[in-house]
């Protein structure tokens, strides 16, 4: 997920909650296009290590993609969407798993230096 820029990216260890499944892996993309590319990059590489998923929904609107590969569900949701269904508030109960490489959520804003002006000299005024 992290490969493809989707933020806010959250493990929840749902096991002892459900039956369903083991872990529920969930992600943010900006837009459409964003989640679309994110479930493509997700599949080929888990398929190319032999994971097969049993089921991918959404993919044809792509505002919530869900991949389903048994012990591991991925929800990858466009944000305004994320916000909507708060899976996160759901599974509140679920052990949250920290995702190494994610950035910080609040990064400090760079601002831009002014630029130094140069002087015009007298001479190439007139």
């Amino acid at each position: 997920m992290l490969d493809k820029k989707a933020t806010d990216a959250l493990i929840l260890q749902v096991a002892p909650l459900t039956s369903v499944a083991d872990y529920l892996v969930i992600g943010s993309a900006d837009s459409d296009r964003q989640a679309s590319a994110i479930a493509d990059h997700i599949d080929g590489i888990l398929s190319r290590s032999g994971s097969r998923p049993l089921s991918i929904e959404g993919t044809r609107s792509s505002q919530w993609v869900l991949m389903d590969y048994g012990d591991v569900i991925v929800h990858i949701f466009r944000q305004d969407v994320r916000k909507h269904y708060a899976l996160e508030r759901l599974w509140a109960d679920a052990k949250r798993i920290a995702v190494t490489g994610e950035p910080p959520l609040a990064q400090a804003a760079v601002t831009p230096r002014p630029m130094k002006r140069k002087k015009v000299s007298a001479k190439t005024k007139a």
